[in-house]
């Protein structure tokens, strides 16, 4: 697949599921003096995540603009040296404002990547948070393997806006 095709089919996997596609936002974010760039997909929900603003749908996917140059999440020393690591990428991501959780969020993330996508499953592994049991067992219900499932600390599976504020553990495939 392109990248075109795997942003088309991505925002459509989610739109499908009742989500709305929002467009990207400005790389410059606008009413927020803790950024010099949008960094992330939920920059421009953060408003909604701190409980300041409301939108017209309660589910979001997006391809977002993003440039990460310094800060909490700044991969710059690894640019041109791994072939993982860029200051500009497009960060795609589908957002739920009270209406689904974990759960709902594990799901379809494993449904577009196994049998939308067709990715391997054997080949998948998950990290969660060290004590997020929760995460754990909604993987062992999907299939995965207990050896296939790693905890990780803070640094790789804690998800955090700033230094306050929403938080809270987080899971990769």
């Amino acid at each position: 697949m392109t990248s075109d095709e795997i942003r088309r089919s991505f925002l459509q996997y989610f739109a499908a599921r009742g989500h709305r596609i929002v467009p990207s936002s400005s790389l410059v974010p606008r009413n927020d003096p803790t950024l010099l760039f949008t960094n992330a997909g939920m920059v421009q929900f953060k408003g909604v995540f701190l409980t300041e603003e409301t939108r017209d749908y309660a589910r979001a996917t997006t391809s977002q603009k993003c440039v990460r140059a310094g800060g909490k999440h700044n991969d710059l020393e690894n640019v041109g040296i791994t072939a993982r690591h860029h200051t500009f990428f497009e960060m795609l991501g589908n957002f739920s404002f009270g209406d689904y959780f974990k759960e709902g969020a594990i799901e379809m993330g494993w449904d577009l990547l196994i049998r939308q996508w067709g990715l391997p499953k054997e080949k998948m592994w998950i990290t969660i948070y060290l004590d997020d049991d929760e995460a754990f067992h909604l993987w062992r219900k999907i299939g995965i393997p207990e050896d296939r499932i790693v905890r990780m600390g803070e640094k790789d599976n804690f998800w955090a806006m700033g230094e306050t504020g929403p938080c809270g553990p987080c899971s990769e495939i």
